[in-house]
């Protein structure tokens, strides 16, 4: 039951107990005191995901491109703190010739 009042509020919909409820928002006059049906929220979630789809397309190199930088960013940053620690802990000898 919660699942289903997530859904239909990230649907534009108020849910109540039994699944009957009315719609907020531009839609509000429509469908007033009507049943929200499953049909109901499989197309609106059809709907939103196609639009996260298309987003999601436009971004992705963008989002590659960062990911590969922060990749190498990291992988710069632990060389150069592993070469300072190990540095730090090697010891100098000196060879003196007598």
């Amino acid at each position: 039951m919660a699942i289903l009042r997530v859904i239909g509020l990230a649907a534009g919909l108020t849910v109540t107990g039994t699944l009957t409820g009315t719609r907020t928002g531009s839609r509000a006059g429509t469908r007033t005191g009507t049943r929200i049906t499953r049909d109901d929220l499989e197309a609106k979630l059809r709907d939103m995901a196609g639009d996260l789809d298309d987003t999601v397309e436009t971004a992705r190199p963008t989002l590659l491109a960062g990911a590969a930088a922060v990749a190498v960013l990291v992988v710069l940053v632990a060389y150069l703190l592993g070469r300072r620690s190990g540095r730090a802990r090697s010891a100098v000898v000196e060879i003196r010739k007598v």
